[in-house]
């Protein structure tokens, strides 16, 4: 990879919770910024309805508060340039403040003007309701600006790479057996998704990407598999992102084409 490979350019990934951004794709993420991109990160909830692993890092109950501090630090850990968080409702984004959360996602577009925009694609990573939510209301206010659009790239997750985590995990010993992933079984991670198109290999950002998703402590706890992995594994398993362009007409250069590989449908 050039170093200066994204210079000038700017990347707006737009996502439901914190740790969505890290997750989903932080190694492009980081990888984005190694190579000189301005990488923005709207995120739609402060995840005020999320888990929490340990009482004592919320001592005054207000876990949105919380989570925004770590998403800042896990953005910082990444190479994200700048932070954007609103404040619509953690489990309700689908169906509360629709034409708001559209208005929002089209002011950050014409704030920043991305060359390239970065969301959940329709199956929301695991048929997460809020951010599948956040695919549509992306999808929206990208198309609204016809030919002018920059490109819109739908993230998913491998099939089976959770699977492998917990495994991999539960075979230190160290995450007990019933561990999950958030409650989440692991299969409906990348479940009957649409096909990407190409992958990128982030395997050299994949340490950052794991220590990302680390910065989100209230959300990990000590049996969450994500903790007892090693930074060979997180390679193995979390350094592939998969991408799709959505099909819609854009204005500019394929951006994040370049750095992946095209994926045949077998």
């Amino acid at each position: 990879m050039a170093p200066n490979a994204l210079s000038g350019r700017t990347i707006l990934g737009v996502f439901a919770h914190p740790d969505d951004e890290s997750l989903a794709c932080g190694g492009t993420l980081a990888l984005a910024a190694d190579a000189g991109a301005t990488v923005v990160v709207l995120c739609a909830t402060r995840g005020e309805h999320g888990s929490i692993c340990d009482p004592s890092l919320v001592p005054d109950g207000d876990l949105g508060r919380v989570r925004t501090r770590e998403l800042r630090e896990a953005a910082s850990v990444l190479g994200v340039a700048d932070v954007i968080v609103l404040d619509h409702p953690d489990g309700d984004v689908r169906w509360a403040d629709v034409p708001l959360l559209y208005e929002e996602i089209l002011a950050a577009i014409k704030r920043y003007r991305p060359d390239a925009v970065i969301t959940f694609d329709e199956d929301g990573l695991y048929w997460h309701l809020d951010h599948i939510g956040v695919h549509e209301r992306t999808l929206t206010a990208v198309s609204s600006l016809g030919r002018d659009a920059p490109p819109l790239y739908f993230v998913t997750m491998p099939g089976g790479a959770m699977r492998e985590v917990v495994a991999a995990a539960h075979a230190k010993g160290g995450a007990p057996a019933d561990s999950s992933l958030w409650g989440i079984a692991p299969e409906v991670f990348g479940y009957e998704t649409a096909p990407p198109s190409f992958s990128i290999d982030v395997g050299e950002w994949a340490g950052r990407k794991l220590a990302a998703l680390r910065c989100h402590r209230t959300q990990m706890g000590p049996h969450n598999p994500l903790v007892w992995i090693d930074e060979a594994e997180a390679r193995r398993w979390l350094g592939t992102e998969l991408f799709r362009r959505a099909p819609i007409a854009s204005a500019g250069a394929a951006i994040l084409e370049p750095f992946g590989e095209r994926v045949t449908s077998s």
